[in-house]
Order: C-alpha cells, then structure tokens, then sequence
C-alpha cells in the first residue's frame, strides 16, 4: 500500500502525513463501512480497496489466484479463525471441516499462529462461512487487522497442573484485548447494513482502541519453560510462565518482537523481545493493557513499514518501555525470575498426560489438513466427543484428553485411512513450516508452502551424502520478507525475493533465543544444494560434539563474516 505523501510546511521540515490506513479508520471507527451492501450486490466479485482494508479486522482477506491472473483476476477470499490457545472441542473441529468442504477448497491450513485458515472462498459465500464460525462459539473477529490477534498459549499436556491455571490467564487476556465494535454482528450475523450516519458507524471509538485502533497488527502469547512452541521472543507481548512448586506464580513479561521486514529496507529487521521482569499472575489483564496502549500512543502512524511495536521498544530503549509499563498498569515489575527453554520442537505420537489420560501429536506437512488426514480427522471428532483438538504453532494438531480406551478407537480410524502414530516423518520435515505464499497470497514473491517438502527432500539427500543423515535441523521458508512462518529464528531459512529465487538466512537455535543472519541475499532454487553443500560438509567435520547445525553456524560462519547489521541489533 502506498503512504502519503509528507505536506510542505512552509515554517519548518515538511511534516508527516497519517497513512492511508490511518484515514480510513479514523473516518469509520466502527469497521463497518459498506461492507453489508458489497455483499447484497450479486454483480460484485470483490470488494473496494478501501472495504478490503475493514475486511482485515473481520478475519478476511481478499485475495485472487495467481496461478491464473495472466487469464484475469478471479477473486477469492481467505477467512482465519481466532482461536484461543488454539484450543477446539470436537464439533467446532466438524464445523470447519463443513465450512471448508461447503466454501472453501476442502483444506484447512493451520496457521503458526494456532488458528486455522480457509482458503478459496467466493464472496457469495463469505457470509455463511463466517456466521458459521460464529455460530459454533468461535469468531473471526480480530483474526486479522491493527488489533491484538490471537492469543496463543502453550498447548502441550505437561507434568503440572500450572498449564490449566495459565488458561484462566489467555481467555482473560482474549477478552479483555478483544475490539468491541457491533458492526462484526450486524453484517455477518443479522445481515443487516449500518447506515453511514449511524454512531456505531461514524462516531464509535473502542473503550481500549480508540477510533484508529493500533497502528499495525499486535501478537501475544503465554508460554510454559522449558518448551518455547510459541517461539515467544517474535511477539509483541509474551508473557513466560514461571512455575514455583507446581503452581503458576506469574509471569515474566517481553515486550517488542516481531519478525517482519521489507528486501532492501535496513530500517526494517525482526527482533526478538526483551525481557522486562517479572510480575504475579493476578495483574496479568492490567500488564497486558498496559503494553498493547503503549503501541496505541506511541507506534509510527506515518509509515505502516515502522508502525510496528518493536521500533518503539528498540528505539526508546527497555528503561523507558519498562517504566511506560509499570505506569500504565500501576504494578512494580520484579526481577524476571530464572528461566529455561531447551526446545521449540513438537512431540509427536501417543503421550501421557499428568491426569493419567493421552494425548497424540499428528504431524501436518506445513499446516495443511487435507485427503485421508482430513478424514481421519474429522471421523475421529465424529466418534469420539469427549477429546479436544489442539492446533500447535509449529502447524501441527494434538488430540488431547484420549482415555486409554478411546486411544485403541483412535489408532484404529487412523490406520483405517492410512495415518501413521509412529515415525510420521522423517526429522527434517518434521522439524519444516513454511507459510502458504502462492498462489494465494498477494504479497508473496516466489512459492513457500507449494515448494518446501521437496526441498527438505534434496536437503535430506544432501545430508546423507556428507554423513548428516538422521541429524535433526530446523528449516522454515516464506514467500516474502514478512515472516509469517517465522524464518528469522530457524536453523536455515529461505525467504522469497522473486520466482524461485530465495534469500539464505543461517544460525537460528533450537530454543528460539537467537535470530539468525542473511548468509546470501539471492540463491537460484536449482543452486541451493550447491550452496549448502560446502556449508553442511564443513558441519559435519567441524562440530563440536552435540552441537547443532544454527549454533555452528553462528561460532565459526559469524566469527569468518561479520555483519553488524541492525538485523542483529539484540541478538
């Protein structure tokens, strides 16, 4: 999207004008805008630029395929669900596998972020999709959008009951962060247009957004030690659960990451959060507030490339955001409280639970549920009521609650559809994500989700040619520089910069602790294993004993090419 233009002032440096987005917003706080009426008109196949920029806070995206634009645009859309915690009872889960097979193109992608996203949608059945959502007690609302999106929360059975008190915590943070606009109910649920000189429509402000809400997108998580599945150090707002006895004591707080960037903008970078302090558990709505306010006053709305909170925390510093912090929420942070992560990883297979009950990780190549797997699924939701599906943030499900009578029932309709329970991928493509780029999405610049599985499967061979075979290496690609399958933590990352063309980013860790660096800016796809060839044999033969391929990296390429970029401003 383009940005104003700064206006000439004839006292001074020109001053910076709002951004469109910021206009559009302010004009029409309630997120209404035509919406209801585009919908009613059966000769329209898409909304207006400026409706597709509300859509965003409904949980849509209008998009068209690209695989046939030469031919001329055909227009879909692209719902995401919010989904706390990534958390769903049995028939949510056969809701959308409805809503996907009825309107969409019968997949459904997890997201990293624990939600589910349906693809291919005409506008004629947008309303349905959405309203069915809504109607099995989940949203779309603020999926999408300058709003706090959705929360995310360590979803793995571990061996304390502090995980269930941690879920007290997410649904108060998903309410109290949640916009509290009409206009979502009226348009996809009663169907019914708000007039433009209607309050809701015109002179509405959000109790906690105000009428132009933040300046871009805002990400929070809850994260149990020593697993870091939600790779907390990328988000907005993290909050670390500290574990003492058994029971949840509170929280360490980190405030100011984020993974976007744009190819050829040096004032763009991912970071990785900071770490505030530390604080109890019973403050944790007050802190929550207090951060998500802090990039509504003080986040860019003059360039949506630097609205992000990240540049306000790294260009202020962690004192000032700290002290902003303790303010706002009238609580005195504490020193953060010792921690560990050992592990962004999954578990896949049949595990036991502290309650004595299973739960199984299925593994889903790159998030995306579909064929037999689907099936089983969705026959496993049909016949077993009492279990819960779990969506991870490495885009993978775990079927949680399983008595050891149902797990016999379970493993049988997955054999029946030929899902394996064990050995369900090979460590590579385990380890894999990748975000869904073409043809789909409007911003991607070369393939990602179409395009990994088989190159995983060249990295694999190439492996076992230089006496790697089995080792277990983190790989994750997207299609453009925004970071959505969060590259810049990943042991080797490819990120689009044109067809089939991929930047190569070196030397994340398996804890999601430290970003990795750009090693060459353009490698051709047919070149990447003469690329990494030399890099993986030196590996092979240089390692330390256990060290992994990322921390290799970052001893012995870092020391040989330093590159004291901004990229690594806290790395």
């Amino acid at each position: 999207m383009s940005e104003s233009a700064p206006s000439a002032n004839p006292n001074g440096p020109a001053t910076p004008q709002l951004t469109r987005n910021e206009g559009l917003k302010s004009s029409n706080p309630g997120l209404a805008a035509t919406i209801t009426s585009t919908l009613a008109d059966a000769n329209a196949d898409h909304f207006t630029d400026d409706d597709k920029e509300f859509l965003k806070f409904h949980g849509c995206y209008q998009q068209d395929d690209r695989d046939v634009r030469k031919a001329g645009k055909q227009y879909i859309m692209m719902v995401r669900g919010r989904i706390p915690g990534g958390i769903m009872t049995p028939a949510q889960w056969i809701t959308f596998d409805d809503l996907s097979a009825n309107y969409g193109n019968n997949t459904l992608r997890i997201t990293t972020r624990q939600s589910i996203q349906f693809h291919g949608i005409l506008k004629s059945n947008l309303r349905a999709l959405i309203k069915g959502v809504n109607d099995c007690l989940l949203s779309t609302l603020a999926a999408c959008g300058d709003v706090n999106r959705n929360v995310m929360a360590a979803p793995t059975p571990v061996q304390t009951t502090a995980r269930a008190e941690m879920m007290k915590d997410v649904y108060r943070v998903v309410e109290a962060l949640a916009p509290k606009t009409k206009a979502y109910h009226s348009i996809w649920i009663d169907g019914v247009e708000i007039p433009t000189d209607n309050p809701v429509n015109k002179d509405f402000a959000d109790p906690l957004y105000g009428p132009q809400y933040l300046p871009r997108k805002f990400k929070t998580c809850f994260v149990m030690p020593p697993v870091n599945d939600m790779d907390v150090f990328t988000n907005d707002l993290g909050f670390i659960a500290i574990v003492e006895n058994g029971n949840l004591a509170g929280y360490n707080l980190t405030v100011g990451g984020g993974m976007g960037r744009s190819h050829g903008n040096e004032a763009t970078y991912p970071r990785l959060a900071d770490v505030l302090g530390f604080f109890p558990k019973e403050h944790v709505v007050e802190i929550a507030k207090a951060v998500l306010t802090i990039h509504r006053d003080f986040g860019d709305r003059t360039d949506r490339k630097h609205a992000r909170l990240k540049y306000v925390v790294q260009e202020r510093g962690t004192d000032w955001t700290r002290a902003e912090v303790e303010k706002r929420a009238g609580v005195k942070l504490e020193n953060a409280r010792p921690f560990k992560f050992e592990t962004t990883g999954d578990v896949y297979g049949w595990h036991k639970a502290l309650d004595g009950t299973s739960f199984f990780m299925l593994f889903v190549e790159t998030g995306r549920v579909k064929e037999q797997k689907k099936v089983a699924l969705r026959h496993i939701a049909e016949k077993f009521s009492n279990v819960e599906f779990r969506l991870t943030a490495n885009q993978n499900i775990i079927i949680a609650n399983v008595s050891e009578a149902d797990k016999t029932g379970i493993n049988a309709v997955l054999a029946e559809h030929g899902v394996p329970t064990e050995n369900q991928a090979s460590v590579l493509h385990s380890m894999a994500m990748a975000c869904p780029a073409l043809p789909t999405c409007g911003l991607a610049l070369a393939e990602s989700e179409r395009m990994l599985p088989n190159l995983v499967d060249r990295i694999e061979k190439l492996c076992a040619e230089v006496g790697l075979a089995g080792e277990e290496i983190i790989i994750r690609s997207t299609g453009c520089p925004n970071g959505c399958a969060r590259p810049y933590m990943a042991e080797i990352a490819f990120v689009g910069k044109a067809p089939g063309r991929y930047q190569l980013w070196l030397g994340g860790d398996t804890s999601g602790t430290r970003l990795n660096r750009v090693w060459k800016d353009v490698v051709k796809d047919p070149e990447i294993e003469a690329e990494l060839r030399p890099l993986l044999s030196r590996y092979a033969t240089e390692r330390n004993n256990g060290e992994r391929f990322g921390d290799w990296a970052a001893r012995v390429l870092w020391s040989e090419t330093p590159e004291p970029t901004r990229v690594l401003a806290n790395a």
